[in-house]
């Protein structure tokens, strides 16, 4: 069954894969903004907490259920001993990934816009250089449609030709870039200030409802938890892997490069203020939202002179991968229900699908920051976290546990006396689920 779906050829492509989804503007763009909108480096901690915490036990469920029922989130519910009751949660899964795909595919557009920018400026094109970095309508419908052309035309490759293939391409072209700029930018005037911000953290603010919600929301956006994409993704890990180790590599690679591009950022703010830039608003408070990198960045490759353009367009191209690699796995979760419903072939499930969700980002894209921000909050913040709390309560009080060992064991036979099968279970049944209830009720009393 699994060969007609496909599935990953090694475990290198698969972590590569899931780590694309996971590594994506969640990371690179998320993490800093929402490191500097709640004070540094206490978010830092919690969010490298809860990532282990709440992250990679969820992270490992979805590996478990995608696996043993080799389909999408509302096929493996019905397929799975006392599932019925969840296929509800599927559904809304499928929705939310499709809606943070339609969201994503804007401000991916943006990044796409600002890397091409710098190029039209090379070659003296200056007009359209200018029209690609204003908020003009038109430039945002051009290339939100060129990155959905983009996924989609991955999408319909399949798992070992579309997702694998580039993903094992981008992901190491994504990194050699990441670690050259924050190196660069770390020998800059200034960025010690801000590595200071980054690196220690005030205790006080670790433990407030907004930073805790935020870090939560930040920890299931970057390993893209809840929607079902971590589970499409087991649905197509070979019965030879280790799942608690490609686990544990993914939430790793997660979490490494979210640091890394926090270590690059935030100093980069304190950068642009070292040379005359305000980067503080009339609050006080750091800027940050979409404004962090579209106002602050420049004014950084602006003070590296003749190195500025080239830096420029290395930056946004490394934007432009990390939110490619992460929209091929949110479009893949509503385009694999299509096709394992036998409703549609690949082909037209990804068409019809993209076609659908692009429409819906334009909307979003017309309504102007209230919309977005509403979409992204409600998606990452409110469904994801309650998502994951579902599966949790799937997969610690209602799957057989025989099911699950059995599954776990089919890559590494050992496992039942281990660390993992000691910890991970009363994890899954207990901690993660506590855990993101404390936080949501922290945020609403």
């Amino acid at each position: 069954m699994a060969s007609n779906r496909g599935e990953f050829s090694s475990s290198l492509g698969f972590i590569m894969a899931a780590a694309g989804s996971a590594i994506g503007l969640g990371n690179i763009w998320g993490f800093p903004t929402q490191t500097a909108q709640n004070g540094g480096a206490a978010f830092v901690l919690m969010y490298l907490i809860l990532a282990f915490l709440v992250g990679y036990p969820l992270l490992m469920a979805e590996f478990v259920i995608g696996r043993h029922t080799r389909s999408n989130p509302v096929g493996a519910y019905q397929k799975m001993k006392g599932g019925k009751n969840f296929v509800p949660a599927g559904f809304i899964g499928i929705l939310t990934s499709s809606l943070i795909l339609s969201f994503y595919s804007i401000i991916a557009g943006t990044m796409m816009a600002h890397f091409v920018e710098p190029i039209f400026r090379l070659l003296g094109a200056n007009a359209i250089a200018d029209w690609c970095i204003s908020n003009d309508p038109i430039r945002n419908i051009t290339f939100t449609t060129i990155f959905f052309l983009l996924t989609i035309s991955i999408i319909t490759g399949g798992v070992k030709s579309g997702i694998e293939k580039w993903s094992s391409r981008l992901m190491p072209a994504l990194l050699v870039m990441l670690i050259m700029l924050t190196i660069y930018v770390l020998t800059l005037n200034g960025a010690g200030e801000g590595v200071k911000i980054y690196l220690l953290p005030d205790f006080k603010k670790a433990f407030t409802g907004e930073l805790l919600l935020g870090a939560l929301g930040q920890s299931f956006f970057s390993l893209s938890l809840g929607v079902g994409t971590m589970l499409v993704y087991g649905s197509y890990i070979s019965n030879k892997e280790n799942l608690p180790r490609l686990g544990i590599l993914v939430t790793l690679a997660d979490v490494g490069i979210a640091f890394l591009a926090g270590l690059m950022i935030i100093p980069a703010i304190y950068v642009a203020a070292n040379a005359g830039t305000q980067i503080f608003d009339e609050g006080g408070n750091l800027i940050s939202g979409p404004n962090l990198v579209f106002q602050v960045l420049p004014e950084v490759f602006k003070i590296m002179g003749g190195l500025g353009i080239p830096a420029a367009i290395i930056f946004f191209l490394l934007m432009s991968v990390a939110a490619l690699t992460s929209s091929i796995s949110m479009l893949e979760v509503p385009v694999a229900y299509m096709v394992d419903a036998g409703k549609a072939s690949r082909k037209t499930a990804t068409w019809v699908i993209g076609g659908i969700f692009w429409i819906v980002g334009l909307i979003i894209a017309f309504g102007g920051d209230a919309i977005l921000n509403m979409v992204v909050s409600l998606t990452t913040q409110y469904s994801q976290p309650l998502l994951g709390l579902v599966i949790c309560v799937f997969i610690g009080w209602v799957a057989h546990r025989n099911t699950i060992i059995e599954e776990i064991k089919k890559g590494s036979p050992d496992i039942e006396n281990t660390f993992f099968m000691k910890t991970w279970p009363f994890f899954v049944k207990f901690i993660s689920p506590l855990l993101i209830l404390i936080v949501f009720l922290k945020q609403f009393f």
